[in-house]
């Protein structure tokens, strides 16, 4: 062996040390059914809970090199596709730890780079397999026999023959003692409030198959999930949904025609039985046993359908849904808006209450609105050197900005101003006292849909306001509860903007527990996500530790052939012919660590779902998957077979069950891979970086001779 790779060898590696030990705190965030971490704040002595490798990155102390590399990556990852941020943690720990008993075995540097990346990229090619298309899930999902009891009702059997009947007749029972109600609904009526809204719910579950899970028994007390101002029916008023004489969707013309004459609609079945339960099926099975966020998820798909079929959009618009967290209320309370709920402070809603239901007019604004900022042309050079970065105005200066601002909002009618940054406080107090509500940190995509449906035009400055800017149909109030009631939640009030045809979506997320609160947005963003995404990629991928097991086959399989030369020079074409001579020796070794990183991620699994009592056992069980597999014949046809079965690596009927029927569970293609990518890329970056610094530049520079380029894997 060459002295340049004992000397690599002998020393430690940090850096993969490092990155072993951080990725070993998020074991337990691995798989659908985690277990949550409590992050307390030390300076403040607050908890949170969290469940995602994000948040426990962000809470680590990383101040080594390592650590910064690994923040970066997860949050890169985050970044891009929302989700695979707790594969991409665990990846990244199993392989550094299959490096380093690769160095301690003096396998050289070059030879792990290059067969690992080898060994990923053929994993990754092999897996293709097992994706499937969106189509393909939706056709498998609705003709499949066995559905989750999400899209059964004991009491409303929900149906898709009798579509003709204009009038839909819901039996509403007001209350559990009294006798039912049989309440008519007029779909082309032109008045309709919100507890009409309510009573007509019904008629267009039918598009989600399993939104019928909001339709309860009406024995049972829990509180459905479509509700708030109206948009989803909730039992806190004591209306039961018992069952329905007719199951009808609401004519095309009246969507069209009333879209902004009630404040939410879900959408109609489709004519096709297959998008009959697409998008909703395809939502739970993507959800991974998120059964909280998968509702109002659904919710969301069906009033975007309908708007589609309308409109001929998209189907799924992330970008025209937004989050609202409200301490404070149940989760119970949980539910989706249409338009825009934020929170104000009480000082605000003696203005919002003057306003309720009157057209306002409306400017947006994409920058601060505070007399310091200047936006990205004004930004001073890097080489300056700032001492004072907001230097207190003069009082008298102050007060003439405050005016001058305040001037032209009132000179151009302006009664509402949504600021996509901060506000400041006096100007904030001086437009309360003169009617005038402005609300900062609203995001871009809340500016953009406020700007194509009221004609208003984003500036940075109040100065360049013009009366083509200002826009106008906006209204406002105050957000009201399932019962009706509007909230006051003490340090702040939830209030709604809408807008006649305005496609935006507000997901109003609620809990009494604050350090549960970022919990519960980070799950909901997770799921609407992985559908994005989904719909994005038109094909998912075998879930259930289908990718990961028949990763783990095929790897072994090449570790047990030999690898030779692509051709016949490959020797002589070597930088280091020592390291050619013994490229077939390291190979084995190096595509056995490989394998070992997705052994111990379906081992750790398993065991996080409770279908294992230890990783050994779980080992075990993987490895009896891969000798069947092996005994097959062809791998992928035994991962095939199984995931179709609903017996892969489950004891029973899985974590994703209802009543013993398992439903199939999904994953995405690209966030998937690209995790696998960028945990390998860190390690052997990380790995190749700590060489360097053992060895030095020069002498690494012979170590880092690929071999990928030389043999091919048969």
């Amino acid at each position: 062996l060459p002295m340049a790779f004992r000397d690599v060898n002998a020393r430690r590696h940090i850096g993969l040390q490092q990155l072993s030990a951080l990725a070993l705190t998020g074991r337990t965030l691995l798989g659908p059914m985690k277990s949550c971490k409590f992050i307390v704040d030390e300076s403040t002595n607050q908890s949170t809970l969290i469940c995602s490798a994000v948040r426990l990155i962000e809470s680590l102390d990383l101040t080594s090199a390592a650590g910064q590399l690994l923040n970066e990556t997860i949050q890169a990852q985050n970044k891009e596709f929302r989700t695979g941020m707790s594969t991409l943690l665990f990846l990244i720990g199993a392989w550094s730890s299959a490096v380093l008993e690769c160095l301690q075995q003096n396998v050289p540097v070059s030879a792990i780079v290059s067969v690992m990346s080898e060994g990923l990229n053929s994993c990754c090619e092999r897996v293709q397999c097992l994706q499937i298309s969106i189509h393909d899930v939706n056709k498998e999902l609705c003709s499949s026999s066995v559905r989750p009891n999400a899209f059964k009702s004991k009491t409303c059997q929900i149906g898709c023959d009798s579509l003709l009947d204009p009038h839909i007749f819901l039996y509403v029972q007001k209350d559990i003692s009294a006798p039912e109600e049989v309440i008519p609904v007029n779909p082309c009526s032109h008045q309709e409030d919100d507890s009409n809204f309510n009573k007509r719910l019904l008629s267009s579950l039918a598009s989600l198959g399993s939104i019928a899970s909001l339709v309860k028994p009406a024995g049972d007390k829990s509180t459905s999930w479509i509700s708030g101002s109206g948009v989803i029916a909730s039992n806190c008023n004591k209306q039961k949904l018992t069952h329905s004489r007719y199951f009808s969707t609401l004519r095309k013309s009246h969507f069209s025609s009333q879209q902004g004459s009630f404040q939410g609609y879900l959408s109609g079945p489709s004519a096709d039985p297959c998008e009959c339960y697409g998008l909703g099926h395809l939502a739970m099975a993507l959800s991974h046993g998120n059964q909280t966020s998968v509702k109002l998820l659904q919710s969301i798909v069906a009033y975007q359908r309908e708007r589609a079929e309308c409109s001929g959009s998209s189907q799924f618009n992330i970008a025209g849904i937004v989050t609202c967290c409200l301490l404070g209320l149940p989760e119970s309370y949980s539910c989706v808006s249409p338009g825009f709920v934020t929170l104000v402070s009480p000082e605000q809603t003696t203005v919002i209450k003057y306003f309720e239901d009157k057209p306002l007019r409306i400017l947006l604004m994409d920058g601060d609105l505070t007399e310091q900022y200047r936006h990205l042309g004004f930004n001073r050079p890097c080489n300056v050197r700032t001492i004072l970065e907001h230097p207190s105005l003069p009082e008298g200066k102050a007060d003439l900005w405050l005016s001058s601002m305040l001037d032209i909002l009132i000179s151009f009618e302006v009664n509402l101003v949504l600021v996509k940054g901060n506000v400041c406080e006096n100007l904030m107090e001086r437009c309360i006292a003169n009617s005038i509500l402005v609300i900062g940190s609203v995001t871009q995509d809340v500016l953009c849909a406020f700007g194509e449906v009221t004609s208003a035009q984003p500036v940075t400055y109040l100065t360049q306001l013009n009366a083509s800017c200002v826009g106008s149909g906006a209204q406002v109030g105050l957000w009201k509860a399932c019962d009706g009631r509007a909230m006051d939640l003490g340090e702040l009030v939830p209030v709604r903007i809408k807008v006649q045809g305005i496609p935006l979506l507000t997901a109003v997320l609620t809990t009494t527990v604050a350090s549960k609160m970022q919990l519960i947005e980070d799950q909901f963003w997770t799921l609407a996500y992985r559908l994005h995404h989904a719909l994005q990629d038109e094909k998912v991928f075998l879930g259930g530790g289908a990718a990961e097991l028949l990763c783990l086959s095929h790897i072994q399989m090449l570790a047990k052939q030999p690898l030779q030369p692509s051709n016949k020079n490959a020797v002589r074409e070597f930088h280091n012919p020592c390291l050619a001579a013994s490229a077939t020796e390291y190979t084995s070794v190096v595509l056995q660590a490989l394998a070992s990183g997705w052994k111990q991620y379906l081992s750790v699994v398993m065991c996080n779902t409770a279908k294992a009592a230890s990783e050994l056992e779980a080992c075990t069980s993987v490895d009896h998957h891969l000798k069947k597999a092996a005994e097959c014949g062809s791998p992928s046809a035994y991962v095939l077979k199984e995931f179709r079965r609903g017996d892969l690596l489950r004891g029973g009927s899985g974590p994703f069950a209802d009543d013993g029927e398992g439903l199939k569970v999904y994953d995405n293609v690209t966030a998937k891979t690209e995790a696998w990518r960028r945990a390998l890329d860190l390690v052997l970056l990380v790995l190749q970086t700590d060489a360097e610094i053992i060895t030095g530049p020069k002498r690494n520079q012979l170590l880092n001779s690929h071999v990928s380029s030389e043999f091919m894997f048969l």
